[in-house]
């Protein structure tokens, strides 16, 4: 789940770049935002979970609010309400989920779970009657819901602390696709790193406050913290969050939405390949089949909305 799903800005005049920046640009897409969620499991395993969130997306967020700001950006309050909004969604619900399951669930199973937000997304839409479903998308759902139930069965059937960690996940992802769908109606900021900065330190406050209502500021004993964790944090804020985001919003200025959004195909496979040679987290046939399954699934539901789309365009032409 990352800040950009919702927060894309409208594509506006390409300028050729060079293509060591454009190689670059799509290595922090593809690449690190792989590697976030093994991050995550560092970090959180010396500090508190909401304290690693809250931490992290302060530290970004106030980073992009003052790059905007610099720019000549100044926030409204309609954009701080839109903000909040999003913010709860996005970073108090998705974020703060998926930090805390990392607890008990490996970095390669939450970015597949992660990987399954395009079917709520199309479930979400056709609910709110903003995406109709047709046949593409259709199977690119069924499959996506085989994919998540082959992934999840075995955790459902244990009843462990790993199948909380799994139901946290999918509830964060849900959360993220409702964002996804009520976004289009909110006032958010028209310019691109505003518009990702004030729900982001919105979120950044509310899990702040969750944190501290939770008792995980208090429990924090940084004498404990552990390196690993100090470095994971600092890769999330610097990598994951700063220049991951920047490279994101700087490829949707010279590419199409479709080839930047192809990131979703590989950050799940970068996260299990890293996990389990990094990490030696397990990699089973189970996990293998379930990857295939919703990866496929994610391209029909995305050639079906293409699809949909281009129909929509071709109705509008007429």
């Amino acid at each position: 789940m990352s800040a950009a799903t919702a927060t894309s800005p409208v594509v506006t005049a390409r300028v050729s770049p060079s293509r060591l920046w454009m190689a670059l640009a799509f290595f922090a897409i593809y690449v690190v935002w792989g590697t976030t969620y093994l991050a995550i499991r560092y970090a959180v395993e010396t500090i508190p979970p909401l304290v690693t969130a809250g931490v992290r997306h302060t530290t970004a967020g106030l980073i992009l609010l003052g790059i905007a700001w610099s720019r000549g950006f100044r926030p409204r309050r309609e954009h701080w309400i839109a903000g909040a909004a999003l913010g709860a969604l996005f970073f108090l619900v998705g974020h703060g989920t998926l930090h805390w399951a990392e607890q008990y669930v490996s970095s390669g199973l939450a970015a597949l779970l992660v990987a399954s937000e395009p079917l709520w997304i199309l479930l979400m839409g056709a609910a709110m009657k903003q995406q109709k479903i047709n046949w593409q998308n259709g199977l690119g759902l069924i499959l996506g819901l085989t994919g998540v139930f082959i992934l999840t069965a075995r955790e459902f059937t244990t009843r462990s602390s790993l199948t909380w960690g799994v139901i946290a996940v999918l509830v964060g992802a849900a959360s993220w696709a409702v964002g996804v769908c009520v976004s289009p109606r909110l006032r958010l900021p028209r310019d691109a790193m505003g518009r990702a900065a004030v729900p982001l330190v919105c979120g950044a406050a509310m899990l702040l406050v969750a944190a501290g209502v939770s008792g995980e500021v208090s429990a924090v004993q940084w004498s404990t913290v552990s390196l690993r964790s100090l470095l994971g944090l600092a890769y999330l804020i610097t990598f994951g969050s700063v220049i991951a985001f920047t490279a994101y919003t700087w490829l949707l200025q010279h590419c199409s939405p479709t080839l930047v959004a192809t990131h979703t195909f590989v950050n799940p496979l970068v996260a299990v390949l890293v996990g389990w040679v990094w990490a030696s987290e397990p990699m089973s046939v189970r996990i293998v089949v379930a990857t295939a399954v919703i990866l496929g699934a994610i391209v029909l539901i995305q050639r079906g909305d293409r699809h949909a789309e281009m129909q929509a365009e071709a109705v509008q032409s007429d």
